[in-house]
């Protein structure tokens, strides 16, 4: 969602707090930096890293398909023996009853069909030939969503966009080999930006998520700019609110002080005009209503009547979203990046266990526990150190009532401002987060950062090692232990992303594993298949042209963990994003989503073709014959 973070972040430029400086580590200078890491030492470290010299020892390579060469065509491309196919688009009918997309579609029709922008999604097995998927609708174009790009707004052009948001929950059938979507499914539903849900957790009935109309703090209405997701053992589906500050604004002049600063709102939203026929969405008349939203929900798949829950123990910033794993010890531990420049990496260990094969006892096991906040120590001139996890509790470490936080509600809340005060490192943009299947390493997704070197609170460090870094990196952690409630830590970068063709030599260059033939930029959604490939999807600039040059449109890549190696998998349609991963059980389709294709009018017709407006899709990628994805 490049175009609408370059908006926010022109529009709602992010105050520092006097104390922010003072209270974040000063980190390596600059200058110290790169006088300390060159090129040929950057080489050495990934040479000499003990994982990549583990691919002595394997027997077959992980990754057994053909790379792609980046293209600029607006289409998909996969490789040799692989086919992709659209699986469900924008506007596709939900229901047995709904109409065919249209771009004329009304609020009405849009509430009963698949959302737009589709991002992370889940697969649900209900048996062998049917399974449900989650998908989130993160926001919507309006260039495309009207007919007049939303130049005219009113209370049914917003009803109509508020429709288009949250999660899509489809039925799929398979047949004659192939999963498709079924729009007679009973779980059929659409969960969108006006949908009742219930606050939990420690935060729920605070004074601070009180409203005109909720006055008991418990009841929010609607999700929306759901970006990525999670996925828990007891069968419910965890999706993640994000850039939320952009749908509220005002045309009076609301109070905003730096705590509402600090999560981007102001009187200028980014464009939506939601605030314009949705009271609610005023900042000037509902001060508090932005309090809600900024959370994971829980959303029980399988119960089209249940309500899904946000979950405020795992608190309120812009989740990208939630990597699930259940400990050694059998506490469910919940990975989370917040995707804005300089914001942090957390961590959620649960107070209870997992109750295996009880789902009943494990549905609240998300409102008790502790959230942490990252801290990435290194030495001078390293791209590896050690790291600790922050608790973020409240009472301890200056979270205290003198220090402007009441009570733990209140942490949670502002659990930016609370990070801040404990002194985490600021990072390049943290989005998505996967947990490997078979070893305890996690790895996380930091997209880019032009902020980086140039403010104060973001110095150049190990983890960000580059001024005003275009490329981004993948950095990755092993607990102590291999105890993921543990709270120390070892990272290391297992790629920089960059462009060798430009760049010959240096930082910018990218990793020793990058090269012009794999080379991409802004890593973005990541995960983990049972085998233990690493696929990487990228949302980054897709202009071909100078730093950029050579890296064409947006992409999904496989990697290596071990051996260090990158292929090119896919390649996307222009102006488009690739986001959301799941797989089939048996891992021989994987299903990966298109966002905004053709944004701001860019010239793309995916995936209808001729001289259609474009539309997000979710594909289903086989291989011809019916083996293995990435085998």
């Amino acid at each position: 969602m490049s175009r609408f973070d370059e908006r926010d972040s022109a529009n709602h430029p992010r105050e520092q707090e006097p104390e922010f400086n003072r209270l974040i580590e000063a980190g390596l200078s600059r200058r110290g930096f790169l006088k300390g890491v060159g090129a040929a030492s950057m080489v050495a470290f990934f040479a000499a890293n003990p994982v990549a010299r583990a691919v002595a020892a394997a027997t077959q390579p992980l990754l057994g398909f053909q790379a792609v060469p980046a293209s600029v065509a607006d289409t998909i491309v996969v490789p040799p023996g692989y086919k992709a196919e659209v699986l469900i688009a924008w506007g596709d009918a939900l229901f047995a009853d709904a109409p065919a997309f249209a771009q004329g579609n009304d609020a009405r029709a849009q509430a009963r069909q698949f959302g737009d922008n589709n991002d992370g999604m889940s697969f649900f097995p209900l048996g062998p030939d049917r399974a449900l998927l989650a998908v989130n609708n993160e926001y919507t174009n309006y260039e495309y969503l009207f007919a007049d790009g939303g130049k005219a707004l009113n209370a049914n052009a917003v009803a109509k966009a508020q429709a288009a948001h949250g999660v899509s929950l489809v039925e799929l059938v398979r047949k004659d080999g192939k999963w498709q979507a079924n729009p007679k499914g009973a779980l059929n539903r659409r969960i969108t930006a006006t949908t009742p849900m219930t606050l939990s957790g420690p935060a729920a009935g605070h004074a601070l998520l009180k409203t005109q109309a909720d006055p008991e703090g418990r009841t929010a209405l609607g999700t929306f700019n759901n970006c990525s997701n999670g996925q828990t053992p007891w069968g419910t589906y965890l999706t993640c609110e994000e850039n939320f500050n952009g749908y509220f604004g005002s045309a009076g002049k609301p109070e905003l002080d730096q705590r509402a600063a600090r999560y981007g709102l102001a009187a200028e939203d980014a464009g939506f005009g939601w605030h314009q026929f949705d009271e609610r969405f005023d900042l000037a008349k509902h001060p508090q209503e932005p309090h809600r939203f900024g959370w994971v929900v829980e959303i029980d798949p399988r119960d089209p009547a249940s309500t899904p829950k946000k979950r405020t123990a795992l608190g309120r910033f812009k989740h990208e979203n939630a990597a699930f794993t259940v400990n050694q010890d059998g506490r469910a531990v919940v990975y989370l990046g917040d995707d804005e420049r300089g914001e942090h990496i957390y961590r959620f260990v649960s107070k209870n266990k997992v109750a295996p094969g009880n789902d009943a006892a494990n549905r609240d096991l998300l409102d008790e526990g502790t959230l942490y906040v990252a801290r990435f120590d290194a030495k001078e001139g390293e791209l590896k150190g050690t790291g600790q996890w922050l608790p973020l509790v409240h009472g301890q470490h200056g979270l205290t009532r003198e220090n402007g936080f009441a009570d733990q509600g209140e942490v949670l809340i502002f659990a930016r401002e609370a990070a801040t005060r404990l002194g985490a490192t600021t990072m390049d943009r943290p989005e998505w987060v996967a947990v490997h299947p078979h070893r305890a390493e996690v790895y996380c997704t930091l997209t880019n950062n032009k902020n980086r070197g140039l403010k104060e609170n973001q110095p150049l460090d190990g983890a960000n090692p580059r001024a005003e870094n275009p490329y981004g990196q993948i950095i990755r952690w092993r607990p102590a232990g291999g105890d993921h409630g543990s709270d120390s830590f070892e990272w290391d970068l297992f790629l920089l992303a960059g462009n060798p063709g430009v760049h010959k030599e240096g930082l910018m260059a990218g990793s020793a594993n990058i090269t012009p033939d794999n080379m991409f930029n802004s890593p973005d959604g990541i995960g983990f298949d049972e085998a233990g490939r690493l696929w990487i999807q990228t949302d980054g600039d897709y202009s071909n042209e100078k730093q950029f040059a050579g890296m064409g449109n947006n992409q999904m890549l496989c990697a290596d963990p071990a051996s260090g190696e990158v292929r090119r998998f896919l390649t996307g349609p222009v102006a488009c994003e690739i986001t959301g991963l799941t797989f089939s059980p048996d891992w021989r389709t994987m299903f990966v989503g298109v966002q905004h294709p053709g944004e701001e009018l860019a010239p793309s017709h995916f995936p209808d073709g001729g001289t259609s407006i474009p539309r997000s899709a979710v594909l289903r990628i086989t291989r011809d014959d019916g083996g293995i994805i990435g085998a």
